[in-house]
């Protein structure tokens, strides 16, 4: 097979993925609905769960396979390509305002989660007690997600007509992006049971959506590990550095789409929250499941990881929200720094100048 087919493969993966979740969260957001589901529970649990069920999939795949390094890099390579590169095209384009006490909480469990992981990552594996602990930030975020979303319900609406406007505009985004700032509200469908359709084509709809959705994650997972290795192979580079880089980036499309959409809405800090929610997820959840498949063995974590990819991570987390939690603003310095770095950080992979 020519290498061509093989870029093309895996090019096909990332569109397999990118839909397959879209699809995946539409249905599993209707069907939650359906069930009588409190719509606050659904943006707080259910959907943020869905949204990061492609990057999931595929380390849950690549560790199957035994392709740690992809499995791993997938997830780190994510939350530095979140931050770095999207963070920062929002923070550049439209500076935003975000109450310090729903940016507390989930800044404080963004930090623990990498600092965490990575002293655990020292010793070059992740071990299923020390997965067990990461997890239980996991926990920590749901439910502080749920006590946010269940207060934000219970707030009454604003009743002037400019904060009117900002209401309509805002959950149009969270319609868009799928999970809101605090997981909150994350449907377009009607609130609560009562208004959500449940005619036949409706039915017909959502069942097809989440059967082609889940099938187009699991395939597009299969083909974004099989092909990544093959290309990582074809190019002579580690499996890792095209985890962190292509398929890191590849996965994080969605939210690429999602800040350029709250940018042109002026909401671009509804779209620093979803990356926020998304970067703990991504930490918190799929690195301790990929230990836990790992076995007695644990997660094997390789060099570039331990000393490049996590104190990189460690440092754009800290850059991105330590300041904002203390002004309580998303800067353009921010901005700037951000992507200074993960262009650095890019060139760095590109040249191996480090021997990685």
């Amino acid at each position: 097979m020519s290498i061509w087919w093989v870029i093309i493969l895996f090019l096909l993966g990332l569109a397999l993925i990118i839909k397959g979740g879209d699809f995946f969260v539409d249905a599993a957001t209707w069907i939650a609905e359906v069930s009588g589901v409190p719509k606050f529970v659904i943006g707080a649990t259910v959907v943020s769960v869905a949204t990061t069920l492609p990057e999931l999939l595929v380390s849950i795949i690549a560790t199957a396979e035994g392709n740690l390094d992809i499995a791993v890099g997938n997830s780190v390579g994510s939350v530095v390509a979140n931050i770095g590169l999207i963070m920062g095209i929002s923070m550049v384009c439209l500076p935003s305002v975000m109450k310090r006490r729903d940016l507390l909480g989930k800044g404080i469990l963004l930090v623990a989660s990498i600092t965490l992981l990575w002293i655990f990552s020292l010793g070059g594996n992740l071990n299923f007690w020390e997965g067990i602990i990461v997890l239980l930030i996991f926990g920590l975020f749901i439910f502080e997600n749920l006590r946010s979303a269940k207060k934000h319900e219970l707030k009454p609406l604003p009743t002037s007509e400019g904060a009117a406007e900002f209401s309509a505009d805002a959950q149009n985004v969270f319609a868009e992006t799928k999970v809101g700032s605090d997981g909150g509200e994350a449907s377009s469908a009607g609130g609560g049971a009562a208004g959500v359709k449940r005619d036949k084509r409706t039915i017909t709809i959502n069942i097809l959506k989440f059967l082609f959705g889940t099938a187009f994650i699991v395939a597009g997972a299969q083909l974004l590990v099989t092909y990544g290795s093959e290309l990582a192979v074809r190019m002579n580079v580690p499996e890792s550095i095209i985890a962190v880089t292509m398929v890191a980036i590849g996965t994080s499309l969605p939210e690429l789409v999602t800040t350029i959409t709250a940018i042109a809405k002026k909401q671009a800090s509804l779209s620093v929250g979803n990356i926020i929610g998304a970067n703990i997820i991504d930490l918190t959840l799929i690195l301790p499941v990929c230990s836990f498949i790992s076995g007695r063995s644990g997660l094997d974590i390789n060099a570039q990881t331990v000393f490049l990819d996590m104190p990189v991570c460690l440092g754009f987390v800290l850059i991105s929200v330590v300041p904002s939690m203390i002004t309580g603003k998303f800067a353009r310095w921010q901005g700037i720094t951000l992507l200074a770095l993960y262009i650095g950080y890019i060139v760095v992979l590109s040249t191996g100048v480090l021997g990685f």
